[in-house]
């Protein structure tokens, strides 16, 4: 048991957990803008060419196969809200796709940075220093 929650720490002090945890609830809050977005700006402008239709008024009343109760609403197929669903999915997904290609071409503007800089020279070894030393030895006791 006791490897187990050393394992589980490691696990949770790890930087893609919570870069994973900031991402769902970042998410879930775009989530909300972009069904704004489609039910509020984009779905009015789509209704507009399509006769004013409203997509979250689309439905179809399935029949009861039992008598249903007298103030019971009735059983309905919400076909235009998926719709709706559909038209959300693919806005977020089109952003989403624009943030990682930009993201992409950020990343691989870096790496032609770090591949364009010129290479450090490599440090003369220990022997190279020891002759350097030696040269410079000989220089002062020739003058």
């Amino acid at each position: 048991m006791k490897k187990f929650i050393e394992e589980f720490k490691a696990f949770i002090n790890k930087g893609n957990v919570l870069g994973l945890a900031v991402g769902v609830i970042i998410g879930g809050a775009f989530s909300t803008i972009t069904t704004s977005l489609t039910n509020d700006v984009i779905m009015p402008i789509v209704s507009i060419f399509l006769g004013g239709v409203d997509f979250s008024s689309m439905k179809i009343t399935l029949p009861s196969i039992f008598p249903p109760a007298p103030d019971a609403a009735p059983n309905t197929l919400n076909y235009g809200n998926f719709i709706s669903a559909i038209i959300n999915f693919l806005i977020l997904a089109l952003v989403v796709f624009f943030i990682v290609k930009a993201v992409n071409k950020a990343m691989d503007a870096a790496k032609k940075k770090e591949e364009e800089a010129p290479a450090a020279p490599p440090e003369p070894s220990a022997e190279e220093k020891l002759l350097t030393e030696i040269r410079d030895l000989l220089k002062e006791n020739k003058q």
